[in-house]
């Protein structure tokens, strides 16, 4: 499958200036008192760099569908440590992502969901975009490299994607500033470990509650949407 890449706060890494920068995850402890996101993502192993971009993915999973466990196989592959690509496959299919046309592709999905199937606002449709990307670049093969470049670029997208529902705030919003914790919370708790037990459980918390505070916000924008029309 023929991918455009995620974005990266990493001008070296930026393919396609389409993509937004996110000079967010570059915010050192200066600026944020949390370590720097890049650095984490730079020392991660596999296992954490799995969870940090899957992590991202799931907490915007409210722009993809309504099923919270659909990324439920992937999750197991990172606890087991088998059958990445499997999992991946049955992923991309429930979310319509092989062509299978199991979930609304990303047009359909940015008008569905909790406001009863009205069209969200223009900012919905990109964060829907980018939501969808992250999705598509998933790597087939689950190795520390091209699972990096993931995960850097998953980083990027959700902080786009909160920021474009949080288009009213000045500056650092308090819900990207939420996501960004999010972020380096889920590296923390990998940091060193083999992913398993209360560090990936833990992970799993972190991104459920991410999820329900997206979920909500998503629903305000479609609501407010569906109102203007």
């Amino acid at each position: 499958m023929s991918t455009s890449p995620l974005p990266s706060s990493d001008p070296q890494a930026r393919e396609d200036d389409a993509w937004p920068d996110s000079a967010l995850r570059a915010a050192g402890p200066s600026d944020t008192g949390q370590p720097n996101l890049v650095d984490l993502i730079a020392l991660a192993d596999e296992t954490a760099l799995a969870a940090s971009g899957l992590g991202c993915l799931d907490r915007c999973l409210p722009l993809l569908g309504d099923d919270d466990q659909v990324l439920r196989p992937l999750w197991v592959s990172i606890a087991d440590g088998t059958a990445w690509e499997g999992a991946l496959g049955e992923v991309r299919g429930a979310l319509g992502a092989d062509g299978s046309g199991g979930a609304a592709d990303a047009g359909e999905t940015a008008g569905s969901g909790g406001s009863g199937g009205s069209r969200g606002s223009g900012a919905d449709s990109d964060a829907t975009a980018l939501a969808r990307r992250m999705l598509d670049a998933v790597p087939a093969a689950r190795s520390a490299d091209s699972l990096r470049t993931w995960a850097d670029g998953c980083s990027a997208a959700a902080l786009q994607i909160h920021r474009l529902l949080d288009a009213g705030s000045d500056g650092v919003s308090p819900l990207v500033a939420a996501e960004l914790r999010r972020q380096v919370r889920v590296l923390e708790l990998l940091g060193g470990r083999a992913g398993t037990g209360g560090g990936l459980r833990q992970v799993l918390d972190v991104s459920t509650e991410g999820r329900r505070v997206l979920r909500a916000v998503v629903s305000r924008s479609r609501r407010s949407g569906a109102g203007a029309d």
